[in-house]
């Protein structure tokens, strides 16, 4: 995960800070997200009427692609050094605006949108995150990811 002195964060507003590396969806991954979420939607996880469906093939579930942004974005964001732990604060303004289909590959863009101090010792980082599908034009998603940086000693 890239880092800086906590106190030059905010001079990198407005900045790409980074792509994860490629991460391929497989029928494994989605079956193993429709168990857990009990979302067995044909167009998820069946793979014969998927493929005569609008897409296709299978599709990732939208929640799939977003949860799948904790693991992404630690290639790609930048953070505040000297914090003791990152804590997922939630996203806003979240959009699906592409379906992933089974086999592609995806990848996080970050863009440090904005830094504030939440309270003394916790600084609430905004990033907006696109996750890209290889050869794609229109990205599968487009989210304001918050980061809650808990600083040195604090509590």
């Amino acid at each position: 995960m890239p880092v800086v002195p906590a106190a030059e964060l905010s001079s990198h507003v407005g900045e790409e800070t980074g792509k994860s590396s490629w991460f391929t969806i497989d029928q494994d991954r989605i079956n193993t997200f429709a168990q857990a979420t009990n979302d067995h939607q044909w167009i998820h996880v069946d793979v014969d009427a998927a493929a005569r469906g609008p897409f296709g093939a299978t599709i990732a579930h939208g929640f799939l692609t977003q949860s799948l942004l904790s693991h992404l974005t630690v290639e790609s964001t930048l953070l505040p050094d000297g914090a003791v732990m990152y804590i997922n604060y939630g996203s806003d303004k979240v959009r699906f605006l592409s379906p992933v289909t089974v086999g592609s590959r995806i990848r996080s863009v970050s863009v440090l949108k904005g830094v504030r101090e939440k309270s003394p010792g916790k600084l609430l980082i905004t990033n907006t995150v696109t996750v890209e599908i290889e050869g794609e034009e229109t990205p599968a998603l487009v989210a304001d990811v918050l980061t809650l940086a808990i600083m040195g000693d604090s509590e």
